[in-house]
């Protein structure tokens, strides 16, 4: 006798995912679906919808690392189950913590003894790490200004207008006023002559960027801690200097180990660091370090024991992944200084080659310093005729992610397009991008210039009122306008073929 079985339509061991009824449904957007699904399913139409993602190595707008070595990978992925708040149940995860912050310290000059335990925290990211040491400077000034019987309600940050958002977060979210220098064309970080001359009795620290976002310069932290120590004297006031340095801490010991931006400079009192950056680790890791015990109140620190001991904590997240401190601590023993250093003089050369690419199209003024963040900020020497957000657009169809932008206050009317070398960036790609962006302005140099008037740059006018358009909207229709051109005219020449 032949038995035989009649497969169901739920039933796809018996088949491939391409036959099963899943991939000619449509996917859940709103509710949970009533139905399980197989799990060849659910991996194949997620798996297919991410591929429309950008590649993340070819996302130049990133600071972010892209690739690591597989053994780290493989670490990560055995701790992904691992809770890194439960410190008494994985104690060697929170001792490779206190590593990890003892190594940053010593390589940020912090005044600590050969064995000496420095005062810092793992976070999810520099903008964390910038919350826990603002808050450190409101309430250290707080202190001072009650035990003093001044008022205490109105403290205030003096950053340059090139800060990253996280700062305007903080600022908004514990209610601090945000005082920003103002850039100019031609100065895109804070001036430090004007950040102290906005320094008040209510200031509760000055924030120096050790790496602009904008173009990757270093600010001059020496001349911000020199004319602040002055400015004290005078004052009586001790305002002190936190250093964001989520992208050039990993960097300048390295490149620039002579720089003093760090705590050989007496109001350095706090320094965060992204190590998903140059640190060389995955999304997800941060840190903050300060100067001493003295710098951190301590009723800032809350006591927990019902993880079964007493655990000190000082962060605005509680339960987190342990893979990223991991793989921050490997990174640190795997690379050690002399690959650390190697590391960066790559990124440094390979940005040099990219730059000098760029120059000798002609076309480009480099905004970007090279002394800094191994990154090409560049604009167009004529954008008259085009601008940086069509070329940013174009260079999408070769598979590169390139952000054009406007800078900030009082330099908006400058666009750049922005190139980070990350550490996978290599001569090869950057020579590549060059060849591609030569590409790029050869097809526009094809099409006629813009006409405002045929993009309907005009403003609308509806029942007589005329409604003004925003930069970005204006920007789009540009971008769309001649997408379609470009699409036109291609789509004739096949027709002539």
């Amino acid at each position: 006798m032949v038995l035989s079985k009649i497969a169901s339509e739920s039933d796809v061991s018996v088949h491939s995912t391409f036959a099963s009824r899943y991939v000619r449904e449509s996917l859940p957007r709103y509710k949970m679906p009533e139905n399980s699904i197989p799990k060849e399913a659910a991996f194949q139409i997620i798996n297919d919808e991410l591929m429309l993602d950008g590649k993340p190595r070819l996302n130049l707008a990133s600071f972010v690392t892209t690739w690591m070595e597989p053994e780290c990978d493989k670490l990560m992925m055995d701790a992904m189950n691992k809770n890194y708040v439960d410190m008494d149940e994985y104690p060697v995860t929170t001792e490779l913590q206190n590593r990890c912050v003892n190594m940053i310290a010593h390589l940020f000059n912090a005044p600590l003894g050969d064995s000496e335990a420095a005062i810092g925290v793992g976070t999810v990211g520099s903008s964390e790490a910038i919350m826990l040491a603002g808050l450190a400077f409101k309430r250290k000034w707080q202190n001072k200004r009650k035990a003093e019987g001044k008022p205490y309600d109105k403290p205030n940050i003096v950053t340059g207008a090139n800060v990253q958002v996280c700062w305007e977060k903080f600022a908004r979210y514990f209610e601090v006023e945000l005082k920003e220098v103002k850039l100019r064309e031609g100065y895109y970080v804070m001036d430090p002559e004007k950040a102290v001359e906005m320094v008040d009795e209510n200031t509760i620290c000055v924030a120096a960027i050790l790496g602009s976002t904008l173009n990757g310069e270093f600010e001059d932290v020496k001349l911000l801690n020199d004319l602040l120590v002055e400015k004290n004297k005078v004052t009586g006031w001790d305002t002190p200097i936190h250093v964001d340095a989520a992208s050039g801490g990993f960097i300048a010991p390295f490149l620039w180990p002579e720089l003093e931006w760090d705590f050989r400079l007496p109001l350095v009192k706090s320094i965060n660091v992204s190590g998903h950056k140059y640190g060389l680790v995955y999304a997800g890791v941060g840190w903050v370090i300060w100067r001493s015990k003295e710098d951190l109140p301590e009723e800032l620190i809350f006591h927990i024991n019902y993880l079964g001991t007493d655990q000190p904590t000082f962060t605005l997240n509680f339960s987190k992944g342990s893979s990223q401190i991991i793989a921050q601590y490997y990174q640190l023993i795997r690379l050690g200084y002399e690959g650390y250093r190697n590391v960066m003089e790559n990124c440094h050369q390979n940005a040099i080659v990219l730059k000098q690419g760029l120059e000798q199209t002609g076309r480009f003024n480099i905004v970007s310093k090279d002394i800094g963040v191994p990154l090409v900020a560049f604009s167009l020497k004529d954008n008259s005729r085009h601008t940086e957000f069509e070329i940013a657009d174009m260079l999408r169809r070769f598979g590169w992610i390139v952000p054009a932008y406007t800078m900030p206050a009082d330099a908006q009317h400058v666009t750049v397009l922005r190139v980070v070398i990350r550490e996978d960036f290599s001569r090869a790609l950057a020579e590549r991008l060059v060849l591609d962006i030569t590409k790029v302005l050869h097809e526009l140099d094809s099409l006629p210039a813009r006409i405002n008037a045929k993009i309907s740059i005009v403003d609308e006018q509806k029942n007589g009122t005329v409604i003004k358009k925003t930069a970005i909207e204006t920007q789009r229709e540009i971008t769309t306008y001649w997408k379609n051109f470009v699409m036109a005219k291609k789509n004739n020449k096949n027709t002539i073929c």
